[in-house]
Order: C-alpha cells, then structure tokens, then sequence
C-alpha cells in the first residue's frame, strides 16, 4: 500500500496559487492576501527585495566600470537583450541572459524577459493609459479578432481602484478615445511640447491633441503610498535600476510587500512552472508542478484558485504543457486556438527635428516621462486603408555644446559654461497590430530547456496592414511637425523584429464564445474554470495603449470574482 505523506501534502496546500510575481501576478498576491486567503507565489526566477537588491540604484556615473555601457564580449554572448534599452550596465542584471533560457524562433523575434520577484515591474517604461470603449468596441465594429466580453464600464471602476494604489500622475485630458483616471498632479509639458501641442489642436481643430504622458510615479503625498512605504518621485529618471524611494510603481516596492505584511502570502523562488495539473474526475485544475531551478527536483502545489501571471509568453507555454485526457493539446484547449492570435505593438516608426524658437529657454532635472499623442486614426469610424491606429510618444530636449578641447583652466570653462544648441524634438510610434491566426505560439516538439520542458516556439511578424501605418505615421507626424515650425524633419524605419516592444499579447485571449476564445469575461478559462489568466496572454486585440494599467485592473476583478465564486463554493 502506498505511503501517502498527508502532512505534506497539507503543507503544500494553499487557498490561492498565483504563477508569477511581475505586474499582474504582484496585484494577486495582495488582492488573495489581503482578503485572507493563504496564498503561495511561484516565481521561476531570484528572490529581489525592495531596497536590499538593487545593487546599482544610487550609483554615480563614474563608479561604473565602463561608464554605463555593456561590453563587447556582452553583446556578443546576448544578440537579443542587448538591443533593449534596459541591458545597460546599471540594470542588465535584471535582464533574462539569451544563452539561459533559449526559445524557437521560426521568424526573428526579440523576446526581452526579467526572471526575478517583481519580473519587468523593475523595468517597465510606467506609461499608464486606460483602453476605452473604442478600443473594446474595434473588433466586433471593424471585423478582426473577436468581440471583447466586456467594455469600458465593467473595468473603469477597477481602474480607478487600481490607480488609487499605484500612484498615477497625469491630466483630466477630457479626451473620448483615452479615458480619464484618478491622478496626481501632472509631471507637465516643457515649453516645445505644450507649443507643438497647441499648433496641433489649432491646426487640426481640436481632433488630434498633444498631452502630458501620464505616468506611474507619485507626484503628492498621500496616506495610501506612506502605507505601502513609499516616497515621491525624486525626478533621478533612473528607474530601471529598483527606486529606493518607491517613487515609481513595482510590485517589489509595492504589491508584494503589502501582501507579505498580511502574513498570507507565501513567496517561493527559483521554481519553474512545469504545468498545471487537471483531474479528471473532479474536472478542474488542482494543483501546479513546480521544478526547483537548482536541483531539478519536482514538488506539487495544490489550491482551488490558479492564477497564471507568467507573462504572456510563458504563459502560453505553462498552458499548452499541461496536457491530460480530458486537454489532450494543452489546459482549456478545446477549440485548437491557443496560442494563436498573437499580437504586440509596432514601434518601427520614428521620426526627429529642430526647432529654433523659445532660445532663452531649457530644461533642467529628469522628468521620467514626456509627452504623449494619443491615437488618432480610424477612432471613430474607417478612413483609411489599414485598421485601427498609432499612438505616439513625442518629446523635446535642448541640445548643449561643451567645449572639451582646452587644458586646465580653459577646459573647465569650457564644460561648465556650455553653449545653447537648437531645441531637438522626436517621437516614436506605438501602432496596434492585428492579431491573426498564423501568429502563433507552440511547443518545439525536439528541443527542451533544462528542466525538460519544451522550449517556445514563436512564429509571427508584420504584415502589410503595419507597414501601412508605418506610412500613414510618417507622413502625419511629418504634417504635424511642420505646422508647428520644426525643420530639418527625419523619419526612420528600425526595421526592427517584434518583441522590442516588450508589449507581447494574446494566445489565450478573452471572449464571449468558447467556440472562438479561451477566456470568459472573468478571466476564466471556459473549459477549467478555477484557472484564471490576467496577464497580457488575456487579450482580445492589444489597443495603443501601454497594457499594464490594464492587466493590474483586470488582475484586481477577476481576484473579486474569484473570492467571491469560491465562497458560493
């Protein structure tokens, strides 16, 4: 007869499971522990804590070794991380290295990852837009993807829940295709931006407008921020090394504390998610089959409520791994559709310029933000040859000429009374793609990691419907800058593989059918309904917006829905 070890299988037993401690998996933990479920945090990746692990934050320029930059050798060992801005010397380390966890590319894609507590929290750009009905509406309205299973009301309240917590700086913009929130006080405009913003509602009859970017960064003191241990923004504009004031929102500095604090949470490390484990005859998931990163010993974890906040990617991937009699082809895989109908952001478009107006004018401090133009195109109704849209990051700097040639007391004034250039401006698009069903993830079916686990294979690109918008962004953003006076206009095309973008979605995505989709309008999967998805895997169609103000507010719904499902048992 077996000998069944019951007391630690109770030990290993939790009311919640949440895979993932980034952006969504962080809101989770504190939604389960705050409400007093005993919740276990798988994160695959080193344990990082607020203010103890961030080993560069109050570094100076010159104690880096090589001024900042990565060294040939470490480039040459990590083709893709070292074309993300983040893979610099002072926040490399919270970067994924290529050669540790590799993945199929059937065509070139860029796949940036941070594997530690708190995941690309530490490193996000903290753009922060809520997705509106417009968006919401575009698929069943244009004729791609599905029909979203929710629109903008069901989540405004949870967007407003959510920015209360996280800190959102910003305006009441008062803009129909970019819903207002709950914000502090605006990091602003500098004198450029707000002069091309009002040659834009001038010249374009307020239809296209130029607003201040609204950011996750605490702007004003208020009591809920003093709780969680956190300060306002210093305005140091060196985020991605960890803030030791909390002035920006992470889940290291934010959500995972708070739940820590509640004494529910548990939080294990360098656990890798093999698959979620699905019993047939009570027809749900029961637990998750967890590989220790160091020893390659396997343990199972079992709770009535499984989140999966792995990131998109890897979410897809711990769901098609988890295969039984009744998912044969992976966990609510009944319609063949997951990890298709992937989607991301386009950001190939960039376009710079001069202007020589405001000469008496700079900048000073490091505003960790700029300004931001929302979409424009096909809002309302179809007018032009692609679907849907581009945002726009737009931003204005003053360049400074510094004399270096001199000796002694001639090169010190030299670098301490520089010279005023013209002022420079640029902006990069953020276009939506379309998500199709050839674009695809799936499992390569002859190369694993080393945990035996089969490695990702990825297969998507751009079509002609971005290449489309590439156009259409360079010849309005053209327009645009000269009605405000900017010369020496250039655009440019990266040609960059998707992935740069770090804004991957989709593969498991939201739906009313489930025939057509994978989710339900509660981040449920359809077919195993005590596993939910609130991570950027969820999504119908990606919007223009940066997406993770809206996997924290869909995360904080779906755990009210879960909670209280389980409580009618």
């Amino acid at each position: 007869m077996p000998n069944f070890n019951i007391d630690s299988n109770q030990e290993r037993t939790f009311d919640a499971i949440v895979i993932g401690s980034g952006m969504s998996g962080g809101w989770a933990a504190k939604e389960f522990s705050e409400k007093g479920l005993k919740t276990l945090v798988i994160e695959r990746g080193r344990d990082v804590k607020h203010n103890i692990d961030y080993p560069t934050t109050n570094m100076n320029p010159w104690e880096f070794e090589h001024r900042g930059q990565i060294t040939e050798d470490i480039q040459e060992e990590n083709p893709i991380a070292s074309k993300s801005y983040i893979f610099k010397e002072d926040a490399a380390h919270f970067v994924v290295k290529d050669k540790e966890h590799p993945y199929t590319q059937e065509k070139p894609f860029d796949w940036i990852r941070g594997y530690q507590t708190g995941g690309k929290s530490l490193l996000w750009a903290r753009q922060t837009q809520r997705i509106g009905d417009y968006d919401f509406e575009g698929p069943a309205r244009d004729g791609f993807a599905v029909d979203w299973p929710i629109r903008y009301k069901d989540i405004a309240p949870w967007y407003s829940y959510v920015e209360k917590f996280v800190g959102i700086a910003g305006n009441k913009d008062g803009l129909a295709e970019l819903p207002d929130g709950e914000f502090l006080p605006s990091m602003g405009l500098n004198c450029i931006e707000d002069h091309f913003s009002k040659s834009v509602k001038k010249n374009y009859n307020n239809s296209r407008h130029v607003i201040s970017a609204r950011c996750a960064h605490i702007t004003e003191s208020r009591d809920i921020f003093s709780q969680q241990g956190r300060a306002n923004c210093q305005y140091r504009n060196l985020c991605q090394r960890g803030c030791p004031f909390g002035g920006y929102f992470s889940s290291n500095s934010s959500t995972i504390p708070w739940a820590l604090k509640t004494g529910n949470m548990t939080l294990i490390n360098n656990s890798v998610v093999h698959s979620i484990i699905y019993d047939d005859k009570k027809e749900k998931a029961t637990g998750v089959l967890v590989i220790d990163t160091h020893t390659k010993e396997t343990v199972t974890y079992y709770a009535p409520i499984i989140f999966v906040n792995a990131s998109a990617f890897n979410t897809n991937l711990i769901l098609l791994n988890s295969k039984s009699n009744r998912f044969p082809n992976g966990l609510g895989n009944d319609n063949g559709y997951l990890g298709k109908y992937i989607a991301f952001h386009n950001y190939r478009g960039k376009i710079r310029a001069e202007f020589d107006g405001f000469p008496d004018n700079f900048t000073s401090g490091r505003r960790p933000t700029s300004g931001y133009i929302p979409r424009f195109r096909n809002v309302k109704k179809q007018e032009t040859d692609f679907l849907r849209g581009y945002a726009a990051g737009f931003g204005a700097w003053r360049s400074i000429n510094q004399d270096y040639t001199g000796i002694g007391q001639d090169l010190k004034d030299g670098i301490l009374n520089p010279e005023f250039g013209n002022w420079g401006v640029g902006s990069h698009m953020m276009g939506e793609t379309i998500p199709k069903k050839e674009s695809t993830l799936s499992l390569d079916k002859n190369k694993v990691d080393e945990w035996g686990i089969p490695l990702l294979k990825i297969d998507l690109d751009y079509d002609d419907n971005d290449e489309k918008m590439i156009q259409d962004f360079f010849e309005q953003l053209t327009e645009m800058y000269e009605k405000a006076g900017f010369t020496n206009i250039k655009t440019r095309d990266t040609k960059q593989a998707p992935g740069l973008d770090i804004h991957e979605m989709g593969g498991v995505r939201m739906g009313k059918d489930p025939k057509t989709s994978l989710l339900n309008k509660w981040n449920q999967l359809h077919a195993c309904k005590n596993v939910y998805i609130t991570d950027g895997a969820c999504m119908t169609s990606t919007g223009t917006q940066n997406p993770s103000l809206t996997y924290m507010a869909l995360t904080a719904r779906a755990c009210d829905h879960a909670v209280k499902e389980s409580k009618k048992g």
